[in-house]
């Protein structure tokens, strides 16, 4: 007998590639070991919070989801070694994720979620506050934002009159040392926005925070532009990977 060939639906979902993967077992249920871990793990959270269990476990809450019927904390550790640590795991590029045994689609979009969660709620301390008093958090955002990334990335942030910050905008993304910067087209959109003052934010990828000669330059250029429309330049903020500089703490600005 001629056995039909399979159509799109016999196929499994991207999403469940890290199940289908796996034969299913005899009872389609979690072993119990497993099970009683997870709700072990689970408990210990919910007790004692974050500060009760270190990364490797709170990597595992994160998998629990995308892999529902496997040990995971091998994976979580593997993900550990090749990254360092919880930051680095969750703000990974995608790509590389990839190349982890047992990353599927749905490993990656739940450490995306929880990446985009981490941003949501750090810039939700700053956006719309005063600045001044709001500073820690404003580097926290920061920090939580870029400081992990690994291609340059330079941000404005435009205040009202009142040092309300009022929008954060991405103006370029460049490679690991380099990201190409435009004065005219940042204090041009300062005044779209009726903003009165702007903070310069990028991150260094090799985590020194140290200003190169062209981010000076730069900056300088920044600075006589909005000089010459009457817009105030707070500070230029470099993020590295544990630490940040501030150029006018530092007298370039």
């Amino acid at each position: 007998m001629t056995r039909a060939p399979r159509t799109l639906a016999d196929q499994p979902l991207p999403f469940l590639m890290d199940e289908a993967r796996r034969p299913p077992s005899n009872t389609g249920k979690q072993p119990s070991y497993i099970a009683d871990h997870r709700q072990r793990l689970r408990s210990r959270f919910i007790d004692g919070g974050a500060a009760a269990i270190p990364d490797y476990e709170m990597l595992e809450l994160v998998l629990f989801r995308a892999i529902p019927r496997r040990d995971v904390k091998p994976l979580a550790r593997e993900l550990l070694d090749r990254f360092g640590d919880f930051n680095r795991v969750i703000t990974a590029p995608a790509t590389r994720l990839r190349d982890i045994k047992g990353v599927g689609e749905a490993v990656i979009v739940e450490l995306k979620i929880v990446e985009a969660a981490a941003q949501r709620l750090a810039r939700a301390k700053v956006l719309q506050r005063h600045i001044v008093s709001s500073w820690d958090a404003l580097l926290d955002y920061c920090h939580t934002t870029m400081a992990h990334l690994e291609m340059e990335q330079f941000r404005v942030l435009y205040l009202d009159r009142k040092n309300i910050l009022i929008a954060d905008e991405e103006q370029a993304k460049g490679t690991v040392d380099h990201v190409p910067v435009y004065p005219r087209e940042v204090a041009k959109r300062a005044l779209e926005l009726n903003a009165s003052a702007i903070i310069l934010v990028h991150n260094h990828p090799s985590g020194d925070p140290s200003p190169s000669r062209s981010d000076i330059d730069m900056t300088r250029q920044v600075a006589a532009a909005c000089d010459a429309l009457g817009l105030t330049l707070h500070d230029h903020l470099i993020i590295g990977k544990s630490r940040e500089l501030s150029f006018r703490s530092e007298g370039h600005l």
